[in-house]
């Protein structure tokens, strides 16, 4: 029950998550945040994740890779320590568990709106749906803090850290007190992407649950 439960927060983290040096040093992590998103249409890479809990112990660890292009389409996909698949094609949200053989599937419409997602494969409207300020410099990144305009969000806070005008690092904390770090061991930007990584059919025999 422990493993499900362990299962099913990652599955919530992925989903809100399925977004120079002397010169940006003097700029604000919220110039930062907006010209990644102007400039970044589409990306790829790999991450590492570890989520904290409220208490300060650290909880599951996880690495994979990812890929999105604006708007609405990406993949985020976990390595270690089990094998899961989040993809957005544009108009479904699709994920599947392969030791669970279950799918789960449904629309994406404006679902990325106002959660973290949003800010690696949504519209690029940010202020529409958060309020930015700057975060400051800590850890050798500049940080920008985006808080969602809707009282029914489901985080709390999101944090993005750049080095050298790229994104490094997200943080995110949900509504529980419970802050999700992913850093970013390889991104891409612009790299041309095969259309294939935004598709997905449900492997034969698995259940699929949703729309």
């Amino acid at each position: 029950m422990t493993h499900v439960f362990k299962r099913a927060s990652r599955w919530l983290v992925a989903v809100m998550v399925f977004g120079a040096a002397g010169a940006a040093m003097a700029e604000s992590g919220v110039v930062l945040l907006k010209r990644f998103v102007q400039q970044t249409e589409r990306a790829q890479g790999t991450f590492v994740q570890a989520v904290y809990r409220q208490n300060g112990g650290r909880g599951e660890q996880s690495d994979g890779r990812f890929a999105f292009e604006r708007p609405g389409k990406f993949r985020w996909e976990y390595a270690k320590p089990y094998p899961q698949l989040l993809v957005g094609d544009g108009q479904k949200l699709w994920a599947y568990d392969p030791e669970l053989q279950q799918v789960t599937v449904k629309a994406l419409g404006d679902a990325l709106g106002a959660t973290p997602a949003a800010i690696l494969a949504g519209n690029g409207e940010l202020e529409k749906n958060f309020t930015l300020e700057d975060g400051g410099r800590m850890n050798e990144l500049d940080w920008a803090v985006a808080t969602p305009r809707a009282a029914d969000s489901s985080f709390a806070r999101m944090k993005m850290g750049f080095a050298n005008g790229q994104l490094a690092a997200m943080e995110i904390q949900d509504n529980f007190g419970q802050t999700t770090l992913l850093r970013f061991t390889e991104f891409k930007v612009n790299p041309l992407l095969d259309a294939s990584l935004f598709r997905f059919t449900p492997p034969k025999g698995v259940d699929v649950v949703g729309e």
